[in-house]
């Protein structure tokens, strides 16, 4: 790519750019430059003209953050008191009946602010597992494809789906399942209509059936099959706690692993989410196959599903990203705050020297580039890639002192936000204020529909 003379946008002046390339190069006073859409170079010392600069002077400069898993209608019912003592499957029973009152509106709403709170906490890419249709409700995918677009945002939405109900040996209620038919229609017809498989592109499509307790054995064959005839991504819920395991062996008379083998998933196509159950020999496998693995770390200590093994799912070369899971279970939509909890849980796990913040920044860029099937493209500050980029301010009393090292410091010190949050070379954030001028209306708007939703568990 040849530079030209005066570049779209110039970062420059920073304590550190932290690139997350091949070589992890960590540059002091590094500069990054970005021209239609996608980083057009990148370096140290004297920056580059640039038609627009923002000074990076004593920040920490790293690859935008990604989400991969999240369920962002939650935010409608965030920490209701009714729901904080239940493990997964009494959560979700509870939850349930609030739910299926969703509807185009309040997924377009609670997408936008979702989406919003991820980029304060500079997020650049977000997916998305909606799974939850209820019969009536709308396009519910498009409402929040149309959030995503208008905040700006990289979007990774699901097509997910249920078809186990109550009354077939699942957990859901009856009228928020689909037939396996329909659902795999209105799949395809998504990926059609939306997936954009694209260097850059700000909308890719995945086919998620939501987990084993809630779709049949058919529509895991099936949906893994459609996803190759499209090419499209897979996910799922997956070896979530114990009582997923308990499931999977009493009703599929095996461990979730050999289910997901047996299903067609068991390959690069797939990531999954939580995956804390996984003994030593599920974990080579997992890693053999090249699934990609969503932690979500503050939703598992929430709903005491117990740690992730992280550490040796990353020996083992599968690929792991950061999930902050929907905002009833994690409630907090902080990308950098599940980067601390990940390098804590290491900690605490596998011993102090397991964790560290570089390892952690890694999970939360590439590794979430590793599971999206966007390596190379997203989570790295390299010429090619796309211009998503996160800038962190390393100042005031939260900093004090930390002086040696901005990674650590950066991860260790705080909490902190985002300073400013770059998609494609557009701000999303510009000093810790979201640029969109609709927040006052959205939340307006999010506090009347979250109102409605959480007056049904009054009945």
């Amino acid at each position: 790519m040849t530079a030209p003379a005066s570049h779209e946008l110039v970062i420059a002046n920073a304590r550190c750019v932290a690139t997350m390339d091949g070589a992890r190069r960590e540059l002091a006073g590094g500069w990054v430059a970005i021209d239609d859409g996608l980083v057009s170079a990148v370096g140290a010392g004297s920056a580059p003209a640039g038609r627009e600069t923002i000074d990076a002077t004593d920040c920490l400069v790293t690859p935008g953050l990604i989400n991969t898993h999240h369920h962002l209608y939650q935010n409608l019912t965030r920490a209701n008191p009714a729901m904080t003592d239940k493990a997964l499957f009494g959560w979700l029973q509870s939850l349930y009946p609030l739910w299926r009152a969703i509807d185009t509106e309040s997924v377009h709403v609670s997408a936008w602010v979702g989406l919003a709170e991820l980029a304060l906490s500079g997020c650049t890419t977000s997916a998305d597992h909606l799974y939850l249709h209820p019969r009536g409700a709308g396009d519910l995918l498009a409402a929040e494809i149309e959030a995503a677009r208008d905040l700006g945002i990289r979007f990774h939405p699901t097509r997910g789906s249920m078809s186990l109900s109550e009354k077939d040996g699942g957990l859901p209620p009856d009228d928020v399942v689909g037939d396996d038919d329909e659902i795999l229609a209105a799949s395809e017809a998504a990926v059609r209509r939306h997936h954009d498989p694209a260097h850059g592109s700000m909308t890719q499509i995945a086919l998620a059936p939501c987990s084993p307790f809630s779709v049949t054995e058919e529509l895991m064959v099936r949906s893994a099959e459609l996803a190759e005839r499209l090419d499209v991504r897979l996910h799922t819920h997956f070896a979530e706690n114990a009582e997923d395991d308990e499931f999977s062996i009493a009703t599929f008379g095996c461990r979730p692993m050999e289910y997901l083998e047996r299903t067609g998933w068991c390959s690069d196509r797939t990531w999954v989410a939580h995956c804390v159950m996984p003994n030593a020999d599920e974990i080579v496998r997992l890693g053999a196959a090249g699934v990609g693995v969503a932690h979500c770390p503050s939703s598992n200590l929430i709903l005491s599903s117990g740690i992730a093994p992280v550490v040796d799912l990353r020996a083992a070369g599968v690929k792991v990203g950061l999930g902050v899971d929907g905002s009833s279970s994690a409630d907090s939509a902080s990308l950098w705050l599940e980067a601390r909890q990940a390098m804590l849980l290491a900690k605490l796990r596998d011993g102090a020297g397991a964790g560290t913040a570089r390892a952690a920044l890694e999970i939360a860029t590439l590794g979430g580039a590793g599971c999206l099937g966007r390596e190379g493209e997203l989570g790295v500050i390299d010429v090619g890639a796309v211009g998503d980029v996160a800038v962190w301010s390393l100042t005031g009393p939260a900093f004090a002192g930390a002086l040696a090292d901005p990674i650590e410091a950066w991860l260790r010190c705080g909490p902190t936000a985002a300073r400013d949050t770059i998609v494609g070379g557009r701000a999303l954030v510009r000093d810790g204020r979201l640029v969109s001028a609709r927040l006052a209306e959205m939340l307006a708007a999010h506090a009347e529909l979250a109102a409605r939703i959480q007056r049904l568990s009054e009945r």
